[in-house]
């Protein structure tokens, strides 16, 4: 009795619950028997669902690329300001009263100047969508070591997600390949079958010719010449 579509797709893939989920990412399954997979119905039709479940891994993946391009854009920024922020501790804690430091900052693309300021104790930083607030020195650098620990660790995940969805991109891509091969041997078999029941060329010849002479003998008139003709 040929498998269900429901039936199907659980030996095609199963969806991982728990603290072994992987953002949601269904775990490919390795196909054992492909002939008692595709037994009931043709092979294209596994072959379709292989292939987009294929075609749903690589989604992933690509999402997965997109976010984890953009916490490594992110990250040596964060460090930076973080950096910046400490410096500044440092220098209220050891500035003298009255001192001021000589600063270099980017006053636009390619252009740097510098500028002579006093220990401060407030920092502005950039929060997204063309928006600054101010904090002071401890808030920013206790919000920059946060963002910082949360952004290893989510590009960490990251590229353990990743790891785990090439291994079931290369599971999937197997299935396809194995159960394609089985589709063309089927087809193959069918082929050499029909070809089987058909006379050669050869046995067909010689038939007809066997045919012919035995229609000859049996007629009145031959091509031997019976007396000799005056």
């Amino acid at each position: 009795m040929p498998l269900t579509e429901v039936e199907l797709e659980q030996r095609l893939f199963r969806k991982v619950e728990g603290e072994d989920s992987k953002r949601g990412i269904p775990e490919a399954l390795f196909i054992e028997n492909v002939e008692e997979l595709c037994a009931g119905r043709e092979t294209s039709v596994v072959v379709a669902k292989l292939q987009d479940l294929h075609s749903k891994y690589q989604y992933m993946q690509s999402s997965l690329s997109a976010q984890r391009a953009s916490l490594k854009t992110k990250l040596p920024d964060i460090s930076c300001a973080l950096e910046t922020v400490n410096h500044l501790v440092e220098r209220k804690e050891k500035a003298a009263e009255g001192e001021t430091a000589d600063y270099t900052y980017q006053l636009a693309e390619n252009i740097w100047s510098k500028a002579s300021a006093p220990p401060v104790s407030t920092v502005c930083l950039w929060l997204g969508a063309n928006c600054m607030l101010e904090y002071t020195l401890e808030e920013a650098v206790e919000l920059l070591k946060t963002n910082e620990t949360n952004a290893k660790t989510s590009l960490k995940g990251l590229e353990e997600d990743m790891a785990f969805l090439r291994d079931q991109i290369t599971t999937t891509e197997v299935n396809i390949a194995r159960s394609h091969n089985y589709g063309v041997k089927l087809r193959q078999l069918a082929k050499d079958g029909k070809e089987g029941e058909k006379p050669s060329e050869g046995a067909a010849a010689s038939s007809a010719s066997q045919a012919s002479s035995k229609a000859g003998s049996g007629g009145a008139y031959t091509w031997k010449q019976e007396k000799e003709e005056v």
